[in-house]
């Protein structure tokens, strides 16, 4: 069984099962997809998100607003407590830096980012981390914050190995995307095959970043298979492994049961 640590319901594309998310979701648990953590990016798609996948026990919810995010109400941290206190969520975010897509003063990123942890350290609820082009200030946060007492998830992981040992020094978990199957990953692929085995994870960042054989095209959780499969060539051993070390990773990062459904 599979477990994909970072998806977006709320934005696949529904038409291949006759646009219906009921139907997606039978599909997925026929293809042994056991768990999906569906990524809150925003306040204003929260509501809808939650009503959406509420009725399923085998799908949870983080609640955070994306680094990238600048139209919508900003976060209060009163806001985030009171959201993150569901039942379904058991994650905050995903939240911390990206200098790639924004510019000039980003104290306003680094202050959410903040908040976003104050959060997660109240409510004893692990992170989910973003950061591109911002590694090392994300690190930065993450140590001066004491994200440490919480951890979490260094989301679809694009640093190398020296960075991977740092945030594992800070109690974070690697998860991989279907980037870990692209040819000029080299770096990743090297991580996934030294990260230790009870610190990884495995995600689609659906509907983006679909791995080989569907790079380019719609995402969907059922693909986290493949990243499963190119993780498990990488460290010499069956598909079947990958899935249950990091399916164990993840309900022991989130202190959960087998959800079943």
């Amino acid at each position: 069984m599979f477990i994909d640590s970072h998806c977006h319901l709320d934005r696949i594309d529904l038409k291949p099962y006759r646009n219906d998310f009921h139907t997606f979701v039978l599909d997925a648990r026929a293809k042994r997809i056991e768990h999906m953590l569906c990524i809150g990016i925003d306040l204003e798609s929260y509501p809808a998100m939650l009503a959406l996948v509420e009725p399923y026990p085998d799908i949870s919810l983080s609640v955070g607003v994306h680094p990238n995010v600048t139209e919508g109400r900003e976060p209060s941290v009163d806001e985030l407590m009171q959201l993150a206190r569901h039942d379904k969520v058991i994650a905050i975010g995903e939240t911390g830096l990206d200098y790639f897509r924004s510019e000039g003063d980003l104290e306003w990123q680094h202050r959410r980012f903040r908040n976003h942890i104050g959060v997660a350290k109240t409510l004893n609820k692990p992170l989910i981390i973003h950061t591109r082009e911002a590694g090392h200030d994300s690190l930065d946060v993450l140590r001066t914050e004491g994200a440490d007492q919480v951890g979490g998830i260094i989301h679809c992981f694009t640093e190398d190995w020296a960075y991977a040992e740092k945030a594992l020094e800070l109690n974070f978990y690697i998860s991989f995307s279907g980037i870990v199957t692209f040819k000029n990953a080299q770096a990743i692929q090297e991580v996934a095959q030294k990260v230790p085995s009870d610190r990884f994870l495995i995600e689609t960042d659906s509907p983006y970043l679909a791995p080989v054989p569907y790079r380019g095209k719609p995402n969907y959780p059922t693909y986290v298979r493949h990243v499963a499969e190119q993780i498990a060539e990488l460290r010499h051993t069956s598909v079947e492994e990958i899935a249950e070390l990091s399916r164990n990773n993840f309900y022991r990062l989130f202190g959960m049961r087998q959800a079943g459904f």
